[in-house]
């Protein structure tokens, strides 16, 4: 950032015992605060006198290095005159007037880890607005913040007088082994819950963890891009496995992999729910201590039409199945906290790993939150807002068919918080959403969710963060589109 005239001579560090001398100190930090922009094109420095009179040194020190810079071109020099700087921030100079490019232009040398992560679409390259219809989002409007506050409020109390405890808050891992056995069938003693930054953390953990360069990984395709990208950053050989009416299939001829990634409760996006035929089959293919399932259960506090399936986790009796959950889709987006349901012979050391990376959830957030489950909050929450949002999906289906069914089919989802609408003719899925978005109206294509060549073409429909009014609006933008 640029400097004012008095900051200057404060930049500036002269060591009168090295060996290097101080005209040749001076000019060296005067060519380094014009190359990185503190003192930009165009800026007059303080004259020779003056600046020498700052630093303490002789004042031919500051005129050698005014003219040795204006030798090499930083500086524009004339007597009578304060000097000038002549190049932009940036820029730096080879030989007498050469300006080259800045070596903060050339192209960095990247580990393995980071050069994987750039060749993935994890997080997506493209950030839609947040208007209506974009998928992945509870509503916030109808959350009761003002409860929410007051258990922050208690919990941060609390905290100034504690001393610093367990990085997985014992009263919170306690309130979720209680709710998740009662409510999805999950069965876990407390201390097999890690809390987490957000569910994608989670991933990042089991991946260090468990996968070695080389490992074969399955994953839903079309499915979670940040599975694959947590996967794939760690050398997994990452496989697309297709779908069909009950989510992932189950491959009959291939040995099991190091690490299946599914989301059997709502497939991650058409929203299809794995029967517990095809659950079962599953864990009979896989080998304990050798094949670990990660079941994301995004999305799985919201199932409408019938009971919802037990978690697959519950259905294990080996201890080979990660359970990943997380609350931004329950309560809102910018709550920032996923969990961790742990093998127990993985706890340990998912323990260590959690603390060696750092992804460690603020502790008064974490109390704050045991408060709203044990307190009854967060299920009278989920009780209100399963309702809206039943009655949410209902309405965006009945639309898309009253408006646009002659161009879309709505595959209507047991529960979750989107659906997919496939395109009954043509393939152009990515340009009808960029031309939705135009238009005032955010979906995401089907085909930009696939791991390798798209096989499904069609829109993925946010409903729940959308009142009723809202959806019709963005329903007759859509009609207007196509």
């Amino acid at each position: 950032m640029p400097v004012s005239e008095g900051m200057i001579a404060g930049l500036i560090d002269l060591n009168r015992a090295d060996g290097e001398g101080l005209a040749a100190q001076l000019t060296g930090q005067l060519r380094g605060l014009i190359a990185s922009g503190h003192l930009g094109k165009g800026r007059a420095l303080p004259s020779s006198r003056q600046l020498a009179a700052d630093l303490g040194v002789s004042r031919n020190t500051v005129t050698y290095a005014f003219e040795q810079l204006a030798a090499e071109g930083y500086l524009a020099a004339s007597h009578g005159r304060r000097p000038v700087v002549t190049i932009d921030g940036g820029e730096r100079i080879e030989g007498a007037g050469t300006v080259a490019s800045s070596p903060r232009s050339a192209k960095p040398r990247l580990s393995s880890w980071a050069s994987k992560l750039q060749q993935t679409d994890w997080p997506m390259s493209y950030q839609a607005p947040f208007k209506p219809l974009r998928p992945g989002h509870g509503d916030a409007r109808e959350f009761p913040n003002e409860i929410w506050g007051r258990c922050l409020r208690r919990s941060a109390v609390w905290a100034a007088r504690r001393e610093l405890g367990s990085v997985n808050r014992p009263r919170l891992r306690e309130a979720l082994a209680h709710y998740l056995a009662t409510s999805r069938g999950v069965r876990a003693d407390a201390d097999q819950i890690l809390i987490l930054p957000s569910a994608q953390a989670a991933l990042t953990l089991i991946a260090a963890a468990v996968i070695t360069p080389g490992d074969e990984v399955w994953v839903e395709d079309p499915g979670y891009p940040g599975a694959a990208a947590a996967f794939r950053t760690c050398g997994a050989r990452v496989s697309g496995i297709s779908l069909d009416e009950q989510g992932m299939r189950r491959m009959p001829g291939p040995a099991a992999p190091t690490l299946i990634f599914m989301t059997p409760s709502h497939q991650h996006p058409t929203g299809r729910l794995m029967s517990l035929t095809r659950r079962t089959e599953f864990l009979r293919a896989s080998r304990p201590g050798r094949t670990w399932i990660v079941e994301d259960d995004y999305d799985g506090e919201f199932h409408y039409d019938s009971r919802p399936v037990p978690a697959l986790q519950g259905l294990d009796a080996h201890g080979r199945v990660f359970y990943v959950g997380t609350f931004s889709k329950a309560m809102t987006s910018d709550i920032r906290l996923g969990y961790l349901v742990a093998p127990p012979a993985l706890v340990s050391t998912l323990e260590i790993a959690q603390r060696h990376i750092g992804l460690i959830a603020a502790s008064h957030i974490q109390e704050a939150l045991a408060e709203f489950i044990a307190d009854g909050h967060f299920l009278a929450h989920l009780r209100r807002v399963r309702r809206l949002y039943h009655g949410r999906r209902d309405h965006l289906v009945a639309g898309l068919e009253r408006h646009l069914g002659e161009v879309l089919s709505a595959e209507v989802p047991s529960g979750g918080i989107q659906l997919v609408a496939r395109l009954k003719r043509g393939r152009a899925d990515q340009a009808t959403v960029k031309r939705l978005v135009e238009a005032g109206v955010v979906t995401r294509a089907l085909s930009s969710l696939a791991l390798g060549k798209p096989r499904d073409h069609g829109l993925l429909l946010g409903f729940a963060a959308w009142r009723e009014n809202e959806i019709s609006a963005a329903l007759r933008t859509m009609a207007s589109c196509f």
